[in-house]
This record gives structure tokens, C-alpha cells and sequence, in this order.
């Protein structure tokens, strides 16, 4: 079976999800603009760097929802797909996603982004198999509490998810041959397990490791 994996922020779409959601929601008032951009500026260079703390940006990342509660959270979410996320999804992206669906394929997306920002994303690419941060639900309300649930889809979690994946379905990494498309240096543990790696758009440290190992570089957004 050939199996196809997606990071989503800046290998799909040529933005971060989850910051601009942070974004989108400032602007909405659920955040003090101006202590929410320092920490969200913050976490989002800790990304960068290989840094980050998971569990605490989690919190820190879903707190407005949490606060804000299902109904007007969701209706907020489809709101930030109109005004933000369609214009960062380019016809090159669906295309690569829907050649590697109609080659026979299995397409998933796994990405450190938690689920609630990017269930619709995967939808609006026609990818029904997303691995994505589950989170807690409360047991009274339903909701979320902004805690992690599982092994997060985050550097090495990434594989522990995926062989989660493959072992419903009675598979393992042997049984397929995988591809893994990704644009940082978080996504090295993935893309050095798989068959084939691609560097996509990626960033610095990424792209000087590709370039060293002889990885197929892809530029989605030129």
C-alpha cells in the first residue's frame, strides 16, 4: 500500500494555521491583543526553533475557546475558513493531495495542530484520515479543557501516531511504502522514517538537510 502523509501549516497551506486562528481571534476580543500577540510571537518562534513546549502552548492556544464555549467557537471557526483559510489553500496543493488520491493512495494529514483548528482545513481538502492534537474533553460539558489527550502529533509523536494508525487498519510501517511531505525541522523524526521524504517549501535548517541527504525539495507556493 503507498502510503501519502501531509504536514498541513506551510506544506498545505502557505500560512500557520493555529497563529492565525490566534489571530483571528484577538480580533474577535477574546484576547488582549496585545499580551496574546507577545506569547503567541513567542510560541511561534519556539516552533520555529524546535523548541516548543506542547502541553503549555496547547493551553495556551485553545484557552479562548475553551472560555467561549462550542457554539460560538465553531461558528467563529467557520467564519475564520471563509476569511482566512480558503485564501491560503492554492489549486497546486489540491491538486498534489488529489493526484496522490486518485494514484490509489492513502492520503493523511498529520499535523501539531490541534483538532478542532484543523478538522474543516482537512475537509476542505477532501481528507477524511486527519491525525491531529486530540484534546480533552470535559466529561460534563463536552467541551474542551484545553489539555492534551494521547501522545501529541508533535516531532516524534508524529510517528507513534501514525504506527497507531497503521495498526488499526492491521498494518506497520513494513507493509507500506510511505511518503511524507513536510516543511520543517520539527518533522525530521517523520520524514527519516519514511520511504520518502520531501523537504516542501521548507524552512532553513530543513532545506540544508535535504540539500546534505539528497531529498527531493519541493517549492508548492512559487
Amino acid at each position: 500500500m503507498k502510503l501519502t502523509l501531509f504536514d498541513l501549516d506551510h506544506t498545505l497551506i502557505n500560512t500557520d494555521s493555529d497563529y492565525e486562528w490566534g489571530v483571528f481571534t484577538t480580533a474577535l476580543g477574546w484576547n488582549d491583543a496585545a499580551d496574546f500577540a507577545r506569547q503567541n510571537d513567542a510560541y511561534y518562534q519556539h516552533y520555529k526553533a524546535g523548541t516548543l513546549d506542547i502541553h503549555d502552548y496547547m493551553r495556551f492556544a485553545t484557552c479562548a475557546i475553551c472560555q467561549q464555549g462550542a457554539i460560538k467557537s465553531e461558528a467563529a471557526h467557520a467564519d475564520f475558513m471563509r476569511a482566512v483559510v480558503q485564501k491560503a489553500i492554492k489549486p497546486q496543493a489540491l491538486d498534489l493531495v488529489r493526484a496522490h488520491q486518485e494514484a490509489g493512495d492513502a492520503v493523511v494529514i498529520v499535523t501539531a495542530t490541534n483538532e478542532f483548528v484543523t478538522r474543516p482545513i482537512a475537509d476542505a481538502f477532501g481528507v477524511p484520515d486527519l491525525i491531529a492534537v486530540n484534546l480533552v474533553r470535559d466529561p460534563a460539558s463536552g467541551w474542551f479543557t484545553g489539555e492534551i489527550d494521547g501522545t501529541p502529533s508533535f516531532r516524534e509523536g508524529k510517528i507513534a501516531r501514525v504506527q497507531a494508525w497503521l495498526a488499526e487498519r492491521q498494518l506497520d510501517w513494513a507493509d507500506v511504502d510511505s511518503t511524507f511531505y513536510s516543511d520543517s525541522i520539527n518533522d525530521l523524526p517523520l520524514l527519516e522514517h519514511v520511504n520518502h521524504p520531501v523537504a516542501t517549501n521548507p524552512d532553513d535548517r530543513l532545506r540544508a538537510i535535504a540539500q546534505a541527504r539528497g531529498w527531493r525539495i519541493l517549492e508548492l507556493f512559487q
